[in-house]
């Protein structure tokens, strides 16, 4: 059954905004892990300098999520948003040190590499802050009947801004090069914030005195490890994309294994999120009725049969077609992930509930990046992404067979 109200969603002028603001911002985002990963792989040559990249923005970022969703739990909302988005303006910005003036100081690509991961150290404690807050104002800006639609439509938001974020990377690094693709970077995130700012603000339940901070925290994970549902589907995302996450190596094959430069290389990081965009498009249409856990399941698994894939594959539209079916598999577990915590956590505890979310996201992602680059350093590149991929399907497996509410789960 076709349904539209998708369409009804989004007359919400606050949820536009937010959605609007989150586009840009998304958008500069993957530009900039387009970037990095490029420019990184371009100074030293090393596979593992790519996965320190994830693990410089993981540590900090997982350090700090916890307290992050007491802080956002406790305070208002926008102000903290703005916060964050000035904070990565900032950051971004000191990367143009090396970009634009590295032909008067004579840096080494060690050098700017090791400049690379400090800062992005620091966009990482910006991130757990960041992250867990877009998702836990929807629910406050949105019907509760709209809910389930609302969180399509910011995963379709996310998505489409991916796309765009890793394929106009690619070809602005190759037209214009790196520190030209950093301003225009910095440009949208500034324009995000103007988004942001027409946000209505969002106070918290809680005196702040009243709230001890530990056990404040304490509650946000003993709910999560309470509700299996929200535990299995967190638990087989973290571990599925952190072996899974032969993206980190696209660099890599693009420019050693399939040959095609930066413009190939842009299009091919865009294959996934392509995929994803076009089925969470389907779904805000005709959305998903019954047996959300099962389906859950069985896309992952066939997520990691496309990660051997594209892992066994010298073909570039072939690599390209195994990336874009890993990436409709995957948008189909992220709907389904996402409005499955939405829908199982009150509001009171959701800024806590979704930053633990955030540190499995970010645990598979950045950890999956530096697993990436570790394991193609001691088995080889294509080695290394088959393994990821086999090691998925094991998890699906295991979680399948051991997480029977997860399995039933319907909505």
């Amino acid at each position: 059954m076709i349904s539209f109200t998708p369409l009804k969603t989004l007359q919400n002028t606050e949820f536009r905004n937010l959605l609007a603001g989150r586009f840009f911002i998304v958008l500069a985002f993957r530009m900039l892990a387009t970037l990095l990963g490029w420019w990184v792989y371009q100074l030293t040559k090393d596979p593992f300098s790519i996965g320190l990249i994830g693990l410089s923005e993981v540590i900090p970022a997982v350090s700090c999520a916890l307290y992050a969703g007491h802080v956002i739990d406790m305070n208002e909302k926008k102000k903290l948003l703005l916060i964050c988005n000035y904070a990565y303006v900032f950051l971004i910005g000191l990367l143009l040190i090396p970009a634009f003036l590295n032909v008067r100081m004579h840096f080494n690509g060690h050098q700017i590499t090791y400049f690379i991961y400090t800062v992005i150290f620091f966009t990482g404690i910006a991130r757990a802050f960041i992250g867990p807050i877009v998702p836990s104002m929807i629910p406050k800006i949105v019907q509760k009947e709209s809910l389930p639609h609302a969180i399509t439509l910011n995963q379709a938001t996310f998505l489409i801004s991916s796309v765009c974020g890793h394929a106009c990377g690619g070809f602005l690094i190759g037209f214009f090069g790196v520190k030209w693709t950093l301003l225009v970077i910095i440009g949208l995130i500034i324009l995000a914030s103007l988004f942001f700012w027409q946000l209505t603000k969002q106070y918290s339940e809680y005196k702040k005195e009243s709230v001890n901070v530990i056990e404040s925290m304490r509650e946000g994970i003993s709910y999560i490890f309470k509700t299996r549902e929200i535990l299995g589907a967190l638990c087989l995302d973290m571990f599925a994309v952190l072996f899974g996450g032969a993206v980190a190596m696209i660099p890599v094959f693009a420019t050693d294994i399939l040959k095609v430069g930066a413009e190939g290389f842009g299009l091919l990081n865009a294959a996934s999120d392509i995929g994803s965009m076009c089925i969470i498009t389907i779904l805000s249409i005709v959305p998903l009725r019954k047996n959300q856990g099962k389906i859950l399941l069985a896309v992952v698994a066939g997520f990691g049969l496309c990660i051997i894939g594209f892992g066994l594959s010298k073909l570039y539209w072939l690599s390209f077609l195994f990336l874009v079916a890993s990436g409709m598999l995957d948008g189909i577990s992220v709907v389904i992930r996402g409005t499955i915590v939405q829908l199982k956590t009150p509001d009171h505890i959701r800024g806590r509930v979704l930053s633990v979310n955030s540190i499995f996201i970010m645990s598979s992602n950045e950890m999956g990046q530096f697993e990436s680059g570790l394991m193609a350093k001691l088995l080889g590149v294509v080695k290394s992404v088959v393994f990821g991929g086999s090691m998925t399907i094991l998890i699906a497996l295991l979680v399948g067979s051991t997480n029977s509410k997860l399995r039933k789960m319907q909505y």
